[in-house]
């Protein structure tokens, strides 16, 4: 079978979750499916440092986007730049369009998912998946993580969305959601909806066994950092929050240390949070990191935090859990089917008695070593061979034969 892969809309080097699943996709199912890869130079350079393989064929259709999309007008030219640069090549490859059976867009942004709806009005056969992984907020609503200078631009995101859902609504074949309550988003009264897969993402439990296993682990009471955090420096991810939280956790314990592990938009926000409550020698911006360089933070932890105030996953936490680490998120609604074992989770958006919680857990040695293990037993269900295997499954009707 031939399926096509449109992953346009990557701008930088940050992994978003949705980066990771199409990722993970691709190497899991690499050897089992024809693919080709409908890219720009950032998911070029994705691709082939995590999963590119000699049988996957690979059009690159725009260069590296240098400008900083933090500006509203930055980044309306790179959505209109790279969705007219997907739909130009879609016609220019209209011969592979007819010959694939399948076509992934990798997200809900048009860069990627205009492709795919080309594809399914050149091709009424091939079959669209749309991976669609956060239903945008009401602007105006209270759980709306855009607040202040970021309203228009949430008010943007919102009403961008409303075309590409009506439309994935209609013509796509299956849509990928992260969680069970954006799948009830998803749903509406028309009757013979696209086939609605839950796609919780997933971590390589083998990486962090290895770890464990065959590095010294450190002993929680010699580890460098308190806590840590893993994802985009966005709105959506609470970390303008965290440090608010950070704060509160220094009063408290003044030697306390944080490392954030990301960059995004919110960086400049972000130190000068630092910066007004002098929090300098305790909070460690760490830039980008994945791989070796990510587990080794993990491996020098105690506990993942995950303070996002809107979200629809939270595959960063798992990725901490897998190595041993107990986490501490706000109890969002989204994340009701996620995490069951293992973690805190906080009224929202009680700042305070998420401080609290990090306290109490970093001074109960009874109840950290419980939720250590937890983490970690309900880490293991996370693999994310057994979830891609689940997912092929599904759409493709028969499992594939990996390698354990």
């Amino acid at each position: 079978m031939k399926i096509i892969f449109s992953v346009i809309n990557n701008n930088g080097e940050i992994l978003s979750g949705g980066d990771r699943i199409w990722i993970e996709f691709i190497r899991n199912w690499g050897k089992k499916l024809d693919i080709t890869i409908l890219e720009c130079e950032e998911s070029h350079n994705l691709a082939q440092k995590y999963c590119i393989a000699d049988n996957i064929n690979e059009i690159i259709v725009d260069k590296k986007f240098n400008r900083d999309i933090g500006s509203l007008l930055n980044l309306a030219i790179f959505n209109i730049k790279r969705s007219v640069k997907g739909i130009f090549y879609i016609i220019k490859y209209t011969y592979l369009i007819k010959k694939s059976d399948y076509i992934y867009s990798a997200s809900d942004f048009y860069p990627d998912f205009l492709p795919g709806f080309l594809s399914k009005l050149i091709n009424k056969k091939i079959k669209w998946i749309a991976g669609y992984y956060l239903i945008a907020p009401f602007p105006f609503g209270k759980e709306t993580p855009y607040k202040k200078k970021h309203k228009l631009k949430g008010l943007l995101y919102w009403l961008m969305q409303k075309p590409s859902l009506f439309i994935v609504r209609r013509y796509a074949d299956f849509i990928f959601v992260t969680s069970d309550s954006e799948a009830e988003k998803i749903k509406s009264r028309k009757k013979n909806l696209p086939k609605i897969i839950v796609v919780k993402g997933g971590v390589d439990i083998a990486q962090s066994n290895e770890y464990l296993n065959f590095k010294n682990v450190i002993p929680i009471k010699g580890r460098k950092y308190d806590a840590c955090f893993v994802g985009r420096f966005h709105m959506q991810k609470g970390v303008l929050e965290l440090i608010d939280i950070w704060n509160i956790v220094v009063k408290k314990k003044n030697n306390a240390r944080l490392a954030l592990i990301g960059d995004g938009i919110l960086k400049d926000e972000i130190e000068y949070k630092i910066n007004k409550y002098q929090l300098n020698n305790n909070i460690e911006i760490m830039g980008f990191k994945d791989g070796h360089e990510k587990f080794d933070v993990f491996m020098n932890s105690k506990i993942i935090l995950h303070p996002a105030i809107f979200d629809s996953g939270g595959m960063a936490m798992a990725e901490g859990m897998a190595f041993g680490l107990p986490g501490i998120s706000f109890d969002l609604e989204a994340l009701k089917s996620y995490y069951p074992r293992g973690v805190i989770k906080i009224p929202c958006f009680d700042i305070e008695a998420f401080a609290n919680a990090i306290i109490d857990l970093l001074e109960n040695e009874k109840l950290y070593k419980e939720l250590s293990k937890e983490a970690y037993e309900y880490a293991k269900t996370w693999d994310f061979k057994e979830r891609a295997n689940d997912i092929y499954k599904q759409v493709f009707g028969k499992p594939y034969i990996y390698n354990r």
